[in-house]
């Protein structure tokens, strides 16, 4: 990676399929294709990232999947399958040994790695970018593709963009919210405009108050944060224990800046990342935490999402 003190940010983060930094892809190495026949319909899938596996449960193909990385966590069932290392460090060995039909990984580089040394052993390797909305829906229907269920990909595929549209036609129906979205404190970095944090923030009917920037989670200071009035400031929890432990420390950290809207209406949330920032078939709950923290008074009915949405009421 090219900036080492993000890695554990990173190693946090992309477990929820959420990259914080430009990865170097190089396009020419990368193939979001295979050359699987369409009807020889692979029986043993190996899965590299938590969000593909996702993916691979919601179509359906649960049964097929051999292995999974360490860290795919969801459904509950991920966790029965077999493991082949984990998102970072996947094990080529292990990989090979299980003898799959179709490996399907993310484009960066370490996973890029494993796949060239896959394919020079003649497997088939489906490698996916999945940085932006757009791109997930594309590797839905790759998958579905390689894994002879296109029909399966797009029924799921429409299903989720019917669920964002009507989040966002509810968000969008009230003024637009000034966000400050907080990738970690200790230095204090934030999302900017050219990431998927943005997508889901502007979906939800909120405006990033981080404008232009060059990196795409730039580090802000004092002045920065004073001036930019954020009204709601949203932090992604750092794991998925502790969460009210979190928000007391968020809500702690963030008294220092007494007179920023936000803060002044108690309107700071630590939220799961797992579903919020995850780029998988459960992008819509996500969306929906995000439009609750921002549009309170229009969510007034238990939803699920409620279970990991949490609101400092004062």
């Amino acid at each position: 990676m090219r900036k080492l003190w993000l890695l554990p940010i990173i190693a946090f983060a992309s477990l929820a399929t959420f990259t914080i930094v430009s990865y170097n892809h190089n396009q020419d190495k990368i193939h979001e294709s295979n050359s699987a026949d369409p009807s020889n319909k692979p029986a043993r899938i190996i899965s590299l990232a938590p969000n593909l596996t996702e993916i691979l449960f919601a179509l359906g193909l649960d049964e097929k999947i051999i292995a999974v990385s360490s860290d795919s966590d969801y459904p509950p069932d991920a966790a029965n399958k077999n493991k082949v290392g984990t998102f970072w460090q996947p094990n080529t060995e292990a990989i090979i040994a299980a003898k799959p039909d179709l490996v399907v990984c993310e484009s960066f580089d370490q996973q890029m790695a494993v796949a060239e040394t896959l394919r020079r052993t003649g497997l088939n390797v489906l490698i996916l970018r999945v940085e932006s909305i757009k791109e997930f829906f594309s590797a839905v229907e790759k998958i579905g593709q390689a894994a002879g269920c296109t029909a399966a990909a797009q029924q799921l595929t429409a299903d989720i963009k019917n669920q964002l549209d009507q989040i966002q036609a509810m968000s969008s129906s009230t003024g637009k919210v000034k966000v400050l979205w907080v990738v970690q404190t200790e230095p204090l970095r934030v999302a900017g405009i050219n990431t998927f944090v943005n997508e889901i923030v502007e979906l939800a009917g909120g405006q990033n108050t981080i404008g232009p920037t060059i990196d795409q989670y730039p580090s802000v200071g004092t002045e920065e944060i004073i001036g930019c009035g954020a009204e709601v400031i949203i932090q992604s929890a750092m794991g998925a224990e502790n969460i009210h432990k979190q928000q007391i420390a968020a809500e702690e950290f963030w008294s220092r800046f007494a007179n920023l809207p936000a803060v002044k209406n108690k309107r700071i949330y630590v939220i799961d990342a797992d579903t919020t920032l995850r780029l998988g078939p459960r992008l819509p709950q996500g969306l929906q935490t995000v439009a609750q923290c921002l549009h309170p008074e229009l969510f007034t009915q238990p939803q699920e999402s409620n279970q990991e949405m949490k609101r400092t009421d004062g």
